[in-house]
C-alpha cells in the first residue's frame, strides 16, 4: 500500500486546523454588507443608512429653519457644503472648513451611535420575544397605529407632512409600534406573579411609614400683610370695625397672592411661616382678630378662619396604597434583574464592524462608568402617591407617530439603553 509523504500528511492537517478556524470565525465576523451581527442575524449597511437619514431629518426638525444634513464620512464633502451654504450673523467671518468638517464629524458621531443603539437592542427585542414565545399580530400593529395616528394627526395631509419631513415611512412606523407591543407583552411576563403581597409585609411597611400617612394639623387664615406698622394697625382697626376682610385687605395688603384672593390664606400647617407669625397662628383663637405681627416681610394682622386637626391613616385605610406601593417595588425589582441579564446576554451576541462599535456591541472598549438600567421607584403615601406601575423594561418606549411638532431627536429607543450609554 502506498504511503503519503509525511511532509504531505502535516501539510494537509496544517490546512485543515486553518480551515477549521475560518469557519468558526465566520460565526462572529460581520459581513461585509453589514454594520453588526446579532447571533445569526446581519443589520446591514442599507437598513442602517435608512435609519440614520431618518435621525438626521428628527435632529433638523428639532431645529426650525435648518435643513436636513446626512453627515457622509469620511470626508463628509456633501455635509461641509451644505454648512457652508447655510447663513451666518452679519459681521461674522464665514467657518473655516476644516471646522465644519469636525462638525459634521461630530453630529455624524452621536447619529450613528444612536442609530446602532436602536437597530441593535431592536433585534434584541426581537430575540426575547421569540425566546419567551412572544408574537403580535399584524392586525394588532395596524389597530395600534391606526389609534395613533388619528389622535396625533387628525388631518391626512398633516401625516403626509410628517412622512416626509421625518424621514421614516409608514413601514418603519409600524415597525416602531410592534417594537413597543412587544416590550409591553415582555414586560408582563416578567412581572408576572411577582405582585403578590403579604398582609406581614403590609404591617411591617406601615409601622416602619407610619409618619407617611399621616396629615399635620393645618389652619385656613384671612390676612394683611403691610411695610409699616401704623397701616396695620388702620387695617386692624378697619376689620374690628365690620369692614370686609376683602376690601381691607385690597386697600393695605402688599400680599398679592392672598389679596388676589380676598386675604385667605389657605392650609397652613406649623413651620411653614417665620418663627414669630407661625407661634401667632397657632396659638390664636378661632375667629378674633389677631396683630400686627412684625416679620421680615412686613407686619401681619390676621384672623384664623378654621382650624384642620392633625389625622393619621389606620393600617386598615392605608393597606391598599402600600399593596400598590409593595407591588410596584416586587415588579421593578424583578424587571431590574431582567434588564441586567437581558442586556449582558445579547451584547455577549453582538459584534459590531470597524466603525459601527458603539456600547451594545460585545467588541466595544470597557465603559468605566456602570449606570444603572433603571431604579426602584420610590414609595409613596398620602399626599405622595405611589408610582402604580413599574418602569417598563424598555425607559422611554418608541414614540411611534409623534406628536406633531413634537418630534423626538435621533434614533427612536426602543429597549432597555446599554449600561454607560444615554437613552
Amino acid at each position: 500500500m502506498l504511503r503519503a509523504p509525511r511532509f504531505y500528511v502535516v501539510a494537509v492537517l496544517g490546512l485543515l486546523a486553518a480551515l477549521a478556524l475560518v469557519v468558526a470565525g465566520c460565526g462572529n465576523d460581520v459581513p461585509p454588507n453589514g454594520v453588526a451581527k446579532v447571533g445569526d442575524t446581519v443589520i446591514t449597511k442599507t437598513e442602517f443608512n435608512h435609519w440614520l437619514a431618518a435621525a438626521a431629518h428628527q435632529q433638523a426638525a428639532a431645529a426650525p429653519g435648518q435643513p436636513v444634513v446626512v453627515p457622509d464620512p469620511p470626508n463628509f464633502t456633501r455635509c461641509v457644503i451644505a454648512k457652508q451654504k447655510q447663513p451666518v450673523p452679519k459681521g461674522t467671518p464665514q467657518p473655516k472648513a476644516s471646522d465644519l468638517k469636525s462638525q459634521c464629524q461630530q453630529e455624524y458621531t452621536g447619529l450613528r451611535d444612536q442609530t446602532m443603539q436602536f437597530l441593535v437592542t431592536a433585534q434584541w427585542l426581537l430575540k426575547e420575544a421569540d425566546k419567551r414565545d412572544v408574537k403580535v399580530t399584524d392586525a394588532e400593529v395596524q389597530k395600534n397605529f391606526q389609534d395613533q395616528k388619528k389622535q396625533s394627526f387628525p388631518k391626512e395631509s398633516d401625516y403626509q407632512a410628517f412622512l416626509k419631513s421625518s424621514g421614516r415611512t409608514e413601514a418603519d412606523l409600524k415597525f416602531q409600534v410592534k417594537l413597543s407591543l412587544l416590550t409591553n407583552q415582555i414586560q408582563q411576563k416578567v412581572t408576572q406573579g411577582q405582585g403578590t403581597v403579604s398582609h406581614s409585609e403590609v404591617v411591617n411597611y406601615y409601622n416602619k411609614n407610619k409618619s407617611r400617612f399621616a396629615q399635620p394639623q393645618t389652619r385656613d387664615l384671612l390676612v394683611v400683610l403691610t411695610k409699616k406698622q401704623s397701616d396695620a394697625q388702620k387695617a386692624a382697626k378697619a376689620v374690628k370695625s365690620g369692614q370686609s376682610w376683602s376690601s381691607v385687605a385690597k386697600k393695605y395688603s402688599t400680599d398679592q397672592a392672598s389679596k388676589s384672593q380676598g386675604g385667605k390664606l389657605q392650609g397652613v400647617s406649623k413651620g411653614q411661616q417665620e418663627k414669630a407669625f407661625d407661634q401667632a397662628i397657632f396659638s390664636a383663637k378661632i375667629g378674633q382678630v389677631e396683630g400686627p405681627v412684625k416679620t421680615q416681610f412686613g407686619y401681619y394682622v390676621f384672623r384664623v378662619t378654621k382650624n384642620h386637626a392633625a389625622t393619621q391613616q389606620t393600617l386598615a385605610q392605608a393597606t391598599a396604597t402600600i399593596q400598590n406601593i409593595l407591588r410596584s417595588q416586587k415588579q421593578q425589582k424583578a424587571l431590574n434583574s431582567f434588564v441586567g441579564d437581558f442586556q449582558k446576554h445579547y451584547k455577549d451576541e453582538t459584534n459590531c464592524a470597524k466603525g459601527y462599535v458603539v456600547q451594545s456591541c460585545k467588541n466595544a472598549p470597557k465603559s468605566k462608568s456602570k449606570t444603572p438600567a433603571s431604579g426602584a421607584p420610590p414609595g409613596g403615601a398620602q399626599g405622595a402617591q405611589p408610582q402604580g406601575t413599574p418602569q417598563q423594561v424598555p425607559q422611554g418606549t418608541p414614540q411611534q407617530v409623534p406628536q406633531q411638532g413634537a418630534p423626538q431627536q435621533g434614533a427612536p429607543q426602543s429597549v432597555p439603553p446599554q449600561q454607560g450609554t444615554s437613552p
